[in-house]
């Protein structure tokens, strides 16, 4: 099994990279997570998870051991595969996953394009013991801000239009703080959109 992988970048998009390493180019499926870290770059150093099906081997990798140990505790859940593992990283970083949670946040979790509310309300329950525990044992300090129903969809939207997650953190913060904690969607949206273009 494959369990790390450091070459040189042959080929690099959303959702996979071709990594260079002894001659042998490796295709390994990645989260936007994963490759907003590695765009820009001549190297990859991936952690690997190897995925064996009677039919297939595909590698999964991921920039930090936090989004495999996600990846890993997320295909244990019944009706959970990796491809939608890592559509779910790739809508939501590791220690906002496990904020969602740890608050049984299902419709954050919903919001991700793929899973659906009843897969969100199985990640909540299956999963809160076991990301709580590792967010703890990292010293991950627990969120400041609870975010209201219109913060998620708002944040939501803005991962759909092509926005890194914690970009669009960084523009719904700048977005409240300006508005202030009554603001509707449509009002949050703009003030966050214009954070991001300026």
């Amino acid at each position: 099994m494959i369990g790390y992988l450091e070459g040189r970048l042959k080929h690099l998009d959303a959702t996979l990279a071709i990594v260079l390493a002894g001659g042998v180019g490796y295709n390994v499926h990645i989260s936007l997570q994963t490759y907003y870290r590695l765009e820009g770059r001549g190297e990859a150093a991936l952690e690997v998870y190897t995925h064996v099906r009677d039919d297939a081997l595909a590698l999964y990798g991921f920039a930090t051991p936090e989004e495999k140990y996600a990846f890993e505790k997320l295909i244990g859940i019944a009706g959970i595969g990796p491809t939608l593992a890592q559509k779910i990283l790739s809508g939501i970083d590791p220690p906002d996953l496990a904020d969602a949670v740890a608050r049984a946040d299902a419709r954050k979790l919903s919001s991700i394009p793929g899973v659906g509310k009843k897969t969100a309300e199985r990640i909540c329950l299956e999963l809160r013991d076991k990301l709580a525990l590792a967010d703890v044992a990292r010293g991950a300090a627990p969120a400041a801000v609870t975010r209201t129903s219109i913060d998620d969809d708002v944040h939501s939207a803005l991962v759909n239009l092509g926005y890194r997650p914690k970009d669009a953190d960084a523009a719904l913060d700048a977005a409240r703080k300006d508005l202030g904690g009554d603001a509707e969607f449509s009002a949050v949206l703009k003030a966050a959109l214009r954070q991001l273009t300026r």
